[in-house]
């Protein structure tokens, strides 16, 4: 049996948290099977709040290691799913 994970993440402040966040993510690229990122846009701005979803591949030690480092960061939060198929 094997797992699947996905990761939620609630970034309150995407200018903010932008970078550090993006430094995370791309440290463990390759456990990154998905990643979709959606926030506000309208006529006169973007939302400085966003959502982030991973789908979470290959090692799962390193899954646990992304989800401490993202943790770390206080304007995001994180919820986490698994499956197992």
């Amino acid at each position: 049996m094997s797992e699947i994970r996905i990761l939620g993440l609630s970034v309150f402040d995407r200018i903010k948290e932008a970078g550090r966040t993006q430094k995370i993510l791309s440290k463990y690229a390759e456990n990154i099977k998905t990643r979709l990122g959606f926030h506000e846009v309208n006529e006169d701005c973007a939302s400085r709040h966003g959502f982030i979803i991973l789908e979470l591949s290959g090692d799962p030690g390193k899954w646990d290691l992304l989800e401490s480092e993202l943790s770390e960061i206080g304007g995001l939060q994180l919820k986490k799913m698994s499956f197992n198929i």
